[in-house]
């Protein structure tokens, strides 16, 4: 009895130590773009450029296109809505967004980080551009009653988005260090000597 099994666990073993070190470097370089976002995004336009090109070329897979669409649309949600939602009541232990202008600055937290943003984009366009190669996928379909459609939710979806932040006064996007008003010299300081 102590042999049963015993060959099936010894041959699958370099399959899984395999599985496990591909794993494992795939995650080491994925983190060393962490701090790369410029380069990430660079390279994650260009795969779509290709993956336009491809659905150009082949003139089909629109519909593998719109459901790309309407998947980056509720990424991009992600990416521009706060952690604690102040409209849901907060629902989170953690920092809430200032509601009154005597409210202490509390940083805006995303509800998807910019990286995993950027990951789940990158793999959506990945898994796309392999389903252009499966003709299974190449639906027929009037095109540009799918993209007006998605226009039409993307507009809804957006203002939508903006009224929130509107009301709220957030603002999703870091644009840098701050700056405040020019440094004046003072009446003193003109270097003039009379």
């Amino acid at each position: 009895m102590e042999g049963v099994g015993g060959e099936s666990a010894s041959a699958a073993s370099p399959v899984n130590k395999w599985i496990y070190d591909a794993s494992r470097l795939y995650q080491y370089y994925l983190d060393k773009t962490t701090p790369l976002s410029v380069y990430r995004w660079i390279g994650t336009f260009v795969l779509v450029v290709i993956y336009a090109l491809r659905v150009i070329y082949v003139q089909g897979f629109y519909i593998v296109s719109y459901g790309l669409g309407i998947y980056v649309l509720n990424l991009l949600i992600g990416f521009l809505s706060p952690l604690a939602d102040p409209e849901m009541g907060g629902g989170s232990d953690g920092p809430l967004l200032p509601t009154k202008g005597s409210d202490e600055f509390k940083p805006f937290i995303r509800r998807l980080p910019e990286f995993k943003f950027w990951y789940s984009f990158t793999k959506a366009f990945c898994i796309g551009f392999v389903m252009t190669f499966f003709s299974a996928f190449d639906v027929p379909v009037f095109w540009p009653i799918l993209l007006c459609y998605w226009i039409v939710l993307f507009v809804l979806t957006m203002r939508r988005q903006i009224a929130h932040m509107i009301k709220y006064k957030y603002v999703p996007f870091n644009l840098g260090k701050q700056k405040y008003g020019s440094k004046k010299p003072s009446a003193g300081s003109s270097g003039r000597n009379d």
